[in-house]
């Protein structure tokens, strides 16, 4: 998934999200399933409450509603200077007791107006805390620091690969499956963008021979942490979840292509994006060397990119891809900055080609939103667009792809033969969905011996005249016991919560068997490629076999 999915809702007029509600960082998990009292207290901290040991000290952390949290944890270290474009480092051992009782610092990333659109403020209110090259942090839940070998929730945050933390939303808080679950529940932050996938390894040599994939490192590196550490969290090193939604759905896929990470998850769960390749990396090297061109520099002298300040590398390398995308337009090469196939640390050419290879005994579930790209929730006049108007929006864009040209009256009908009661712009989301790439990733998958289960979520809010739909985002917080935390994309109260307590206990089943089965929902049965079985996620649930195929054929 190469596309940032801010900039796709900036472009469908729905904005880049921002903090318009502040995160309470005492108040959010009294919600789906805290037992709590009010009247007794909810918070302790102190000298000797929630110590816990680490391969390099002890960090303490504070106790909230009876789940043990800890904020910032380094797992690597600062990747600023001459650690820039390298593979992370382990981060240096502390002597006194570390407090880690708030977010690490977000991955270098562009700021400016990304709270500017009110609307999208309001809904997502996204979290963002210091910005910093010294961001490789992850936080933790647990039910308790004991020995008990509790399975391990570790999620990977969205945002393509430029954007986003592992606390951005309140949706993300891993506190109620934590509870709910007897569980750990991991976030982590790591490198993003150019300063996390910009490919120097053609102009640097092989001093930068890892340039390309660091921020996927990054992952690995949080992995290995989780190996090394968890236990002392109460944790099981032995029985390991990936979770990422949208860019971090295509990253538990890239995780699953990375020798490194072999043994280092058990399951994984990408949901609304998933890829079955990276980057081609002659088009990665290419764009490198656009880089040193833009930055006036000779290959002897790519060291000096290192020391500039993290704002100014952004935007060139931003500017260099620009020029890059212009100058190599219609020619099949495509270039940006997302891991790279270097055959060493991301496998080439497509991933689970091989049947007993690489990720071949690790159980996926995949599952998409039925309106990824809900445009109308902020432009009621969509409500009323006619069949044309929105043929003619789906000739030029339609979700993450591009246009479908001439095929988009063809597509649109076979769609609307399907869902004879759906409104125009229903049509137009659902051909725009990520379903498409969702099975894909699911046929590839299939083809190895652990099993793959497939869900499309079509629940939709009663907010904003309802016009949101099931739109990007918002399944997230129905996995993780949350829709009463992330009250503007649920409205809150029973009728989500009695979705979120079935898709919540069945991913507690995935984690803890590989099977989602006896968590609330219908029997969910594999996906195979002949029958395309596929879990529909609403009030109802229930299980149909690929019930848009014909139609997303023609796409």
């Amino acid at each position: 998934m190469k596309t940032n999915r801010r900039n796709f809702f900036q472009t469908l007029g729905a904005g880049a999200a921002g903090l318009g509600l502040t995160s309470m960082p005492f108040i959010s998990g009294a919600t789906n399933s805290s037992k709590a009292d009010d009247d007794d207290q909810i918070l302790q901290i102190g000298d000797s409450i929630a110590i816990a040991d680490t391969k390099y000290g002890k960090v303490k952390g504070f106790i909230l509603r009876g789940i043990t949290c800890y904020r910032g944890i380094p797992y690597g270290a600062d990747t600023s200077g001459k650690n820039r474009f390298m593979p992370p480092q382990a981060p240096k051992p502390w002597t006194d007791t570390l407090p880690t009782v708030w977010w690490g610092n977000t991955a270098p990333q562009i700021m400016d107006n990304r709270y500017a659109n009110a609307y999208s403020s309001f809904v997502d209110h996204w979290n963002y805390d210091d910005v910093s090259e010294d961001c490789l942090k992850l936080n933790i839940w647990t039910p308790a620091v004991d020995s008990k070998k509790r399975p391990v929730m570790v999620w990977l945050h969205g945002g393509g690969y430029t954007n986003g933390n592992g606390i951005e939303q309140d949706g993300y808080d891993g506190e109620n499956l934590s509870r709910k679950g007897d569980i750990v529940f991991v976030s982590i932050n790591h490198r993003l963008g150019p300063i996390g996938f910009s490919d120097l390894s053609a102009a640097g040599g092989s001093k930068y021979a890892d340039s390309g994939n660091v921020g996927a490192l990054d992952m690995v590196a949080a992995l290995e942490w989780v190996r090394d550490n968890i236990a002392n969290f109460g944790g099981d090193p032995g029985n390991v979840t990936i979770m990422g939604q949208s860019g971090g759905g295509a990253k538990v896929c890239v995780l699953a292509a990375m020798p490194k990470a072999k043994g280092l998850f058990h399951k994984a769960v990408p949901l609304s994006g998933s890829t079955v390749k990276a980057m081609d990396q002659a088009a990665s090297q290419k764009l490198g060397e656009y880089i040193l061109k833009e930055a006036g520099l000779n290959a002897s002298e790519v060291d000096k990119l290192q020391e500039m300040p993290w704002k100014d590398y952004i935007a060139l390398a931003n500017s260099a891809a620009k020029k890059f995308a212009a100058e190599n337009s219609g020619t099949g090469v495509r270039g940006g900055f997302s891991p790279v196939a270097d055959g060493v640390n991301v496998t080439k050419g497509q991933f689970y080609a091989d049947a007993t290879g690489l990720s071949s005994d690790v159980p996926m579930l995949i599952c998409t939103t039925f309106h990824e790209w809900g445009m109308a929730r902020t432009m009621p006049e969509m409500e009323k667009i006619s069949r044309e108007k929105a043929i003619e929006s789906l000739k030029e864009r339609a979700g993450f792809g591009g246009g479908l040209g001439d095929k988009a009256a063809t597509v649109y009908d076979a769609y609307a033969k399907i869902y004879p009661n759906a409104k125009p712009i229903e049509i137009m989301t659902l051909v725009s969905s990520n379903r498409k790439g969702a099975i894909e990733t699911a046929n590839a998958k299939s083809a190895q011996k652990a099993p793959v289960y497939l869900a499309w979520f079509g629940w939709q809010p009663p907010l904003f005249d309802n016009r949101m739909r099931a739109f990007h985002c918002l399944d997230i917080c129905f996995w993780y016991a949350n829709t009463d935390l992330m009250l503007t994309h649920t409205g809150g109260g029973k009728r989500p919560r009695a979705l979120s307590e079935k898709m919540s206990g069945a991913l507690l089943q995935f984690m803890k068997t590989g099977n989602p089965n006896k968590g609330g929902l219908p029997e969910w049965k594999a996906y195979t490629t002949e029958k395309g079985e596929t879990m529909i996620l609403n009030d109802q649930s229930e299980l149909k076999n690929d019930p848009d195929r014909e139609a997303r054929k023609m796409i």
